[in-house]
């Protein structure tokens, strides 16, 4: 690939990258409008087209009125507040429909025009294979709660969650390869250790996303609203009442929350000094600026973090606050990959 072409490819992937941003924060809303289950179909071409008249919106809301949802929370709704819950999840499903679009049609019109060394293909191929299967966990989500409970399973979000987080990793990291510097060859004890940290402090910052999830799933962030302490403790008394005690990590308000309050905390403490070994280091001059805005990120979604808390899981700063988590963890991994280019040999680039 010329230089020209791995700068389209590489912007392409960054745009996609972006739009996968943008579902993940309007899911979050959609998740705390408790919107996600107001559509209970799943029509991957039909469905771009929402009801256009009275008729087809009397329709769509006898099929929600058949929910558990509507049965045991929403009995009393009336079809303009139907309206405003399922237009969430409508929007939430064409940007996913639309990122699919904007992936696909131009890396054909690369491959077509030879513009993608053959290596890269596979990567491209699997990132859409991804994609795919992001959009029917989405719905194996939504079905969950469309059963008994009218609540979406905890797993199933968590792991939508996730998905959509290896999504965004994906087509950052190759987009980042493609314009990587390739001149350099330093290979010192330094940048090999700051490199392996950096590694370790992104499975930390994997780790809160998906305690995240669990807290999202079972929604958590509306008990122990104190801080630093959970109502007065450290760990709460009830952190290992559900039998058998390993349900307590996905079932237990108490002990999901402290899971990714101590996430929280480890990031807090280890990345700020991860930082700052950075910028004692010889590195790039990217390689700083990744760090300046790994620290400004982390600043901003710890702060976004404890005023969510406080203020018990407000729309706004709910879905601020999932968005802030793919920052922190874009810079992370922008940071990771220039350590990892800087020891790199020059002759596997």
């Amino acid at each position: 690939m010329d230089s020209v072409a791995r700068r389209q490819v590489a912007l392409w992937l960054f745009i996609c990258s972006a739009m996968v941003f943008a579902i993940l924060v309007v899911g979050g809303v959609t998740r705390l409008t408790h919107s996600g289950l107001s559509i209970v179909e799943w029509q991957p071409i039909v469905g771009v087209i929402p009801p256009l008249n009275q008729t087809e919106w009397a329709e769509t809301f006898e099929k929600y009125k058949k929910t558990p949802e509507y049965q045991k929370v929403n009995h009393q709704m009336a079809i303009d507040e139907f309206k405003g819950i399922f237009y969430w999840e409508y929007w939430h499903r064409v940007l996913g429909r639309l990122i699919g679009a904007v992936f696909l049609v131009p890396f054909l019109y690369f491959w077509l025009r030879r513009k993608i060394d053959s290596s890269l293909i596979p990567k491209l191929l699997g990132i859409f294979i991804l994609g795919g299967l992001q959009g029917a966990m989405g719905w194996y989500m939504v079905k969950s709660g469309l059963v008994d409970d009218p609540r979406v399973s905890q797993f199933r979000l968590t792991a939508h969650l996730s998905l959509a987080f290896l999504l965004f990793t994906s087509m950052m990291w190759v987009a980042l390869d493609l314009l990587a510097a390739r001149q350099r060859d330093a290979t010192n004890r330094m940048l090999k250790k700051l490199h392996r940290n950096g590694f370790m402090l992104a499975i930390l910052a994997s780790y809160t996303v998906v305690t995240g999830g669990f807290v999202a799933g079972i929604r958590a962030g509306k008990a122990y609203n104190t801080f630093p302490l959970m109502n007065g403790h450290f760990l709460p008394p009830e952190s290992f009442i559900i039998d058998p005690w390993y349900l307590n990590f996905f079932n237990n308000m108490s002990l999901v929350q402290f899971d990714h309050r101590m996430g929280a905390w480890l990031l807090a403490f280890l990345a700020p000094w991860f930082v700052f070994q950075v910028r004692a280091a010889d590195v790039s001059k990217r390689a700083r600026q990744a760090a300046n805005v790994l620290l400004l990120s982390l600043i901003l979604q710890i702060t976004l973090g404890i005023t969510t808390l406080l203020l018990a899981v407000p729309v706004a700063l709910g879905a601020a606050h999932q968005g802030g988590a793919m920052l922190v963890f874009a810079a992370l991994l922008w940071l990771n990959h220039e350590l990892r280019v800087a020891i790199r040999p020059v002759a596997s680039a």
